[in-house]
């Protein structure tokens, strides 16, 4: 950043020092000590320090240009949803993760106060493919989404499938892996106002808040981490009765292989903690089968035993 020189002080020294002030007389210190030729001494000192003083002003030159034409760059701000999805997959692209498999503790906290654990197992193949088992696989529990459609099992058997944009997948996810414009037609796709962005801070960070106007938080939107561009909380009404909010927050981002990954996801209902999850044993870039994620044969296989890296 260039700072003037407002300081009086500073500024004579500045002129004082000035390279164009060393022209008259300046000896040139690569000149012979015994020069029997005064003249060309100080001939040989101007030159030198009309050199020296040249290649200042042309790097100062290029200085002041390379700041002009980054400058408007810097002022760019990222105006809508749209180009904030963009620039997420920009930053990512090339560096993410395309798939990971962990297993995570999950605790169910109870009206009454109680609260239940279990272990479950997860798989995602980027983007658009999650397979989660509910405890032990033997026991048939859990859910399959692929591309858009969700179908989910109890005791082995499939209770129907039906369309099912996952919004913590996509924006997690899979907005690091796909295209840009597939991120932004799936998030309109689910209602989301992409025109509507303003800024907050939220657990101490910067963020991007997309889907609603400052105050509102009972509108469907998401928000995203300035620094990073990591996706940090999603807000939308139940899809059954609006009044009731459900909060999903990303929370506990670490590191994994190239990319970024939340190690704790808190679901909240109107404000009240209902569902975490706590992720350990987390695999980055792990082969799977592709059978892992097709309903048909999710008896036939199991998690473990197709997250070979």
């Amino acid at each position: 950043m260039v700072v003037p020189l407002h300081n009086s002080g500073r500024t004579k020294r500045v002129r004082e020092r000035n390279p164009f002030s060393l022209w008259r007389g300046a000896p040139n210190p690569c000149s012979p000590l015994g020069s029997s030729n005064p003249q060309h001494i100080q001939r040989s000192g101007s030159r030198k320090n009309y050199e020296v003083s040249v290649k200042l002003v042309v790097s100062f030159v290029c200085f002041v240009v390379c700041l002009s034409a980054a400058a408007p760059a810097r002022s760019q701000e990222i105006r809508d949803g749209q180009a904030l999805l963009a620039a997420m997959h920009e930053r990512y692209k090339d560096s993410w993760y395309d798939s990971v498999v962990f297993k995570e503790k999950t605790i169910t906290l109870n009206p009454d106060g109680t609260s239940k654990t279990e272990i479950w197992d997860e798989a995602l193949q980027l983007p658009g493919k999650l397979r989660i088992n509910k405890g032990p696989s033997s026991e048939g529990n859990g859910f399959v989404f692929v591309d858009g459609a969700l179908t989910t099992f109890q005791k082995g058997k499939a209770s129907g499938t039906r369309p099912y944009v996952h919004m913590l997948l996509v924006l997690g996810f899979d907005v690091y892996r796909q295209d840009a414009k597939t991120t932004i037609d799936q998030v309109k796709g689910q209602g989301f106002d992409l025109t509507k962005i303003h800024a907050e801070k939220w657990e101490g960070q910067e963020v991007y808040v997309v889907g609603a106007l400052k105050g509102d938080l009972k509108s469907k939107q998401f928000w995203i981490e300035k620094n990073r561009l990591l996706f940090v909380r999603l807000i939308e009404p139940d899809e059954h009765d609006a009044a009731r909010i459900h909060d999903s927050q990303f929370r506990d981002y670490r590191k994994l292989s190239t990319g970024w990954i939340s190690a704790r996801v808190e679901f909240y209902t109107d404000g009240k903690n209902i569902f975490n999850e706590d992720y350990f044993d987390i695999k980055a870039n792990a082969k799977f089968e592709p059978a892992l994620f097709e309903p048909k044969k999710f008896n036939e296989t199991t998690i473990s035993n197709n997250a070979n890296q």
